[in-house]
């Protein structure tokens, strides 16, 4: 069984060892991404070697809404053989050794390096540039070391995350047929109810906008991220301009400024208002309410001011955003090249 979307990224397609054992729905791949035999991905899964190559081990196993990345003027992906990952994580731009199991709701950030036969477990955060020797479980944000892994307790725990992982999580709603020319929405992606999305706007694959009651309102040239999902149950999520929502991030009747950032895994929780010019950081939370003043790097569980925002990280939001704005273009000419 094929992934549902394929695309080349400057004319290179994903190569495949075999045929992977399964592709789940929305399931997609693109780019300089080569993966090993016996592959089973899961419902939403993505897979986005865009800039950088991916390359994936024997018997890689990814969960549902998992994504994996890389940093696009820095850094690929790796994983070894039977590399295991649950649901709702993210790999991004790092190095991940043989037989480590990566369990749900985790995020492994650039530069970091996990060793055989290691243990990441459900809710960590691997930050950057982190080196984690093989044979340790891993918990907490930032993830540390909590005890030795035990003879056999790797594999368990991979088996029991395949066996858990097999029920799917397929979405009911389709994006729009016709998207604005300005924008691109990938095929992957589910939109649902009242979305508005502003020019040059880009929504990733297999994300899902489900406006259940108030609308989503997304500014203009302001990219969403591969499996964030953004849901309304109330009165609604209004996000600005040149703002960057990244890789599986939740989002729930919120107001995000303009030219901001949320990192990889973040969550938003209700009634929360970011102002404009803020960065909030990689599996970071806020508090229902939370008021995130301009400004500043928050970050925490839950949120709270780091450092002030500097002219590099401000520059690093601009590229992101500069970035998008040409992936947008080209995945959407590609994506109507295949049909």
């Amino acid at each position: 069984m094929d992934p549902e979307l394929t695309l080349p990224y400057a004319g290179v397609m994903p190569a495949f060892a075999s045929r992977p054992v399964w592709c789940g729905r929305g399931s997609t791949v693109v780019g300089a991404v080569t993966i090993g035999a016996q592959a089973w991905l899961g419902d939403a899964a993505v897979i986005r070697a865009d800039g950088q190559s991916v390359v994936l081990g024997d018997r890689f196993w990814l969960g549902h809404r998992s994504t994996v990345h890389i940093a696009t003027f820095a850094r690929g992906t790796t994983c070894g053989d039977r590399v295991t990952v649950g649901r709702n994580s993210v790999l991004h731009a790092c190095a991940i050794g043989s037989d480590v199991v990566v369990e749900d709701d985790v995020v492994i950030l650039d530069e970091a390096t996990v060793g055989d036969g290691a243990i990441i477990e459900a809710g960590a955060t691997v930050f950057p540039r982190s080196d984690l020797p093989g044979g340790f479980a891993y918990a907490g944000s930032p993830a540390r070391p909590v005890r030795p892994v035990s003879p056999g307790e790797a594999a368990e725990r991979a088996e029991r995350l395949r066996e858990g992982g097999t029920d799917g999580i397929a979405p009911d709603a389709e994006p729009p047929a016709e998207p604005d020319p300005d924008v691109f929405v990938a095929r992957t992606a589910r939109l649902r109810g009242r979305v508005g999305l502003g020019t040059g706007a880009s929504v990733l694959f297999c994300c899902a906008l489900e406006a259940e009651a108030g609308p989503i309102v997304i500014g203009a040239d302001t990219n969403i991220q591969d499996n964030t999902v953004i849901r309304t149950r109330g009165e609604g999520v209004v996000i600005g301009r040149d703002t960057t929502i990244a890789h599986n991030v939740r989002v729930s009747d919120c107001r995000i400024g303009a030219c901001s950032l949320i990192g990889i895994g973040a969550t938003v929780a209700p009634g929360t208002l970011i102002a404009d010019d803020v960065m909030l950081a990689a599996g970071a939370t806020t508090d229902p309410g939370q008021i995130l003043s301009s400004g500043h790097l928050w970050g925490g569980r839950p949120a709270r001011i780091l450092a002030p925002l500097d002219a590099g990280r401000r520059d690093m939001m601009l590229r992101i955003v500069e970035g998008y704005c040409q992936h947008g273009r080209d995945y959407r000419r590609a994506q109507d090249a295949v049909g």
